[in-house]
């Protein structure tokens, strides 16, 4: 392999070890000011967005030991991997090629199993890492806070007797 293939496939391997997640998606006609738009709000996330030539990504997977993602590498495609939030960038990737009709999110790989386009769509609809931690804090205080509410009620229904 030259010298400058290798190294595009140790900087795109290097990329998908440190990310836990990598999502793939067909960029076929998207303009450059598309493209700059999608990559300021993925990089809101920590997220970047790349365009690889297939060979050098299906390369790179399997150094970095990824299940093959071979069958969803074909036409152009986008790989958008780093961050902590997968649910935001998937959300991000989905309602950005809802807008082009002819785009589309080709599949990814989560924690080293691989994700087909239904299973990104829905893991774009899970609620965020915060969003989930908001409705656990909610489950947690709710029994306190009626248990409080409830010897508040019974504090107030004392001093009227007395």
């Amino acid at each position: 392999m030259r010298a400058e293939k290798q190294f595009l496939v140790d900087e795109v391997a290097a990329q998908l070890a440190s990310s836990n997640y990598l999502l793939l998606a067909n960029f076929t006609g998207v303009t450059v000011e598309n493209a700059t738009a999608v990559r300021t709000q993925l990089s809101a996330h920590g997220a970047e967005y790349h365009v690889v030539k297939n060979s050098i990504l299906n390369i790179a997977a399997k150094q970095a030991n990824l299940p093959d993602i071979s069958a969803h590498l074909t036409g152009h495609t986008a790989l958008v991997t780093g961050g902590n939030n997968p649910t935001g960038v998937a959300k991000i990737l989905v309602t950005f090629f809802k807008d082009f009709a002819k785009l589309e999110v080709k599949g990814g790989v989560l924690d080293a199993k691989i994700l087909t386009k239904a299973e990104v769509e829905a893991l774009s609809k899970l609620p965020s890492l915060d969003g989930i931690r908001a409705q656990l804090l909610s489950l947690l205080s709710t029994p306190a806070s009626q248990f409080v509410r409830l010897l508040d009620a019974k504090r107030e229904k004392d001093e009227k007797a007395a």
